[in-house]
């Protein structure tokens, strides 16, 4: 195999660009539409090949130390696949393969995870989160060249982004396609790249990013927002910025579909007499009312002061299960009270109730908290 300088007529420390003109040159003079002996379509190929070598930082590394240069990579033999089938299917033709591949493409979308209070679903919240990614870039705004230059079309492939290689095979000659090297199948070259940017068309920076949550979402609940990711490569469309919600647990409260739960301590005194008492909501204080003889277990209800559904402007309902405290130190004084209480209650012992399916489970979802 001959050495991919000698083809290119370049030495080994040569430059990017000392290599890249070396190829233009050549392939100017070897392309199949301009001198169409099989000679000159076989170094062609040879001159490709070694371009597409030579031109890839890994690959030149891994030839100058004696190695493979990416055998399943671009460059020289069929071109692939695809270019097997446009050759038999009517793909190419005029030293193209289809159309330049185009340079400004849709951006990256992007995943931010975003962590809300039990009370920030209640109603919904603003936030503003700062997020790094791409940005158009200001000096070029997305041209990718210098202001005031623009792209040339390349003269390797006359616009067309593909270059053709006429190829012998027992079937004969055959002519594939594939990508300019030149112009890396675009069409048209960047003599003077956006010193900002570096020819890309954008930048990485930290914008900021104003969000409406909706309320009634929950944790791994992820919601959209078309067009805030990132920007594409060469000022493309940005893609799309994703938000994964993150409910932090709240030490009193908890989450039944678009109900509070909570538990409510109730002393002994104040479940057997009643009792009228304020807690507080995550929407401000809420009035419950203990009637007299309230069990352990039981549940009061306030409606309305739940949360707001995610697909609708109803709130779901404020459930409060009920816990009996019963004292476990008691003086001389309020023993016999207790004790004189006992006696006139005359109540039977101990015995066991009748049994439900479930109880249990049922009194712990209601005293979760």
């Amino acid at each position: 195999m001959a050495d991919h300088y000698e083809v290119l007529g370049v030495s080994r420390d040569a430059s990017d660009e000392e290599i890249k003109k070396a190829y233009r040159k050549l392939a100017r003079k070897l392309h199949p539409d301009v001198n169409p002996s099989p000679e000159a379509a076989e170094q062609f190929k040879d001159v490709t090949h070694a371009y597409d070598v030579l031109s890839d930082a890994d690959q030149r590394r891994r030839y100058d130390m004696g190695g493979d240069e990416n055998p399943f990579g671009g460059g020289g033999g069929f071109g692939g696949f695809g270019d097997i089938f446009e050759t038999f299917f009517g793909g190419g033709g005029g030293g193209g393969g289809g159309r330049p591949r185009e340079r400004r493409e849709r951006g990256e979308d992007a995943l931010v995870h975003v962590k809300l209070g039990l009370g920030d679903v209640v109603f919904g919240a603003h936030r503003d989160i700062e997020i790094d990614t791409a940005v158009l870039c200001e000096t070029c705004n997305g041209s990718c060249c210098q202001p005031g230059t623009s792209p040339e079309r390349c003269d390797v492939c006359g616009g067309s982004g593909h270059v053709r290689t006429q190829v012998r095979s027992l079937l004969g000659n055959m002519v594939t396609t594939q990508p300019c090297g030149s112009c890396r199948g675009y069409g048209t070259t960047i003599p003077s790249p956006c010193v900002t940017c570096a020819g890309h068309g954008r930048v990485r920076s930290r914008r900021t990013v104003a969000v409406d949550i909706p309320a009634g979402v929950e944790s791994g609940l992820r919601l959209q927002m078309p067009g805030s990711g990132e920007v594409g490569e060469g000022g493309g469309p940005n893609g799309d910025l994703y938000l994964q919600v993150e409910v932090e647990p709240h030490p009193s409260f908890s989450r039944e579909g678009d109900d509070l739960l909570a538990t409510l301590d109730v002393a002994m005194t104040d479940a057997i007499l009643g009792a009228t008492t304020s807690i507080d909501g995550l929407d401000g204080s809420v009035d419950l009312e203990i009637r007299p003889g309230v069990q352990s277990g039981d549940e009061l209800k306030i409606a309305g002061r739940g949360i707001t559904g995610l697909r609708s402007k109803n709130r779901g309902d404020l459930r409060v299960a009920v816990r009996v405290v019963t004292p476990t130190k008691l003086d001389h004084k309020q023993r016999q009270l207790i004790e004189e209480f006992a006696g006139r209650q005359k109540a039977e012992g101990p015995k066991l109730a009748e049994h439900h399916q479930g109880l249990f489970s049922k009194l712990r979802d209601k005293f979760r908290a």
